[in-house]
């Protein structure tokens, strides 16, 4: 307010020896904006920028750390669902509410995290496996493979998986 009342208030705390650093902004004057390169690398409010980084290296860190496991491709036993140089991510929580199935694709860890192998599962708990002619046999049965796009010719004699074993080709 710039009534007169005013003017008296700040005469009587100028007159005690008092110094202000008073900033004056007319009505006219537009409020200064942050140039468009600090917008674009820092956001208009920097506290709240640093705030967001924080938050994603942690989360980035707990997801890349305990979560999901990247691993490169290498060889042809995948081909050609994957291929030699691909970066796919293993979940580690994939099988936290079920178990898996017949069809799906696991890794396979030999010795550590540097060594895991991309499989997938074709025998289930309990069932038997063979191979005829390149063909799968699950409990005597044919096994349909429509991912399989390369004739081989395994043959191999039945093998029981146990109650809590998988059988896995690739």
């Amino acid at each position: 307010d710039t009534g007169p009342w005013a003017w008296d208030i700040i005469c009587s705390q100028l007159s005690t020896g008092s110094r202000f650093n008073i900033t004056v902004q007319s009505a006219n004057d537009q409020p200064v904006r942050p140039h468009w390169l600090q917008v674009l690398t820092i956001g208009r409010n920097p506290k709240v920028t640093l705030v967001r980084i924080v938050v994603l290296a942690i989360v980035c860190f707990v997801t890349f750390k305990f979560i999901l496991l990247p691993i490169r491709i290498e060889g042809i036993s995948m081909q050609p669902t994957y291929h030699t140089g691909q970066i796919k991510c293993v979940n580690r929580l994939a099988y936290w509410h079920h178990e898996p199935q017949r069809g799906d694709i696991v890794s396979v860890r030999l010795a550590g995290e540097s060594v895991m192998f991309m499989k997938r599962i074709i025998g289930l708990p309990g069932e038997s496996v063979s191979f005829h002619n390149g063909h799968a046999y699950i409990n005597g049965e044919l096994l349909d493979e429509p991912y399989v796009k390369f004739p081989c010719d395994w043959e191999h004699e039945p093998i029981p998986c146990g109650p809590t074993q998988y059988y896995v080709v690739g």
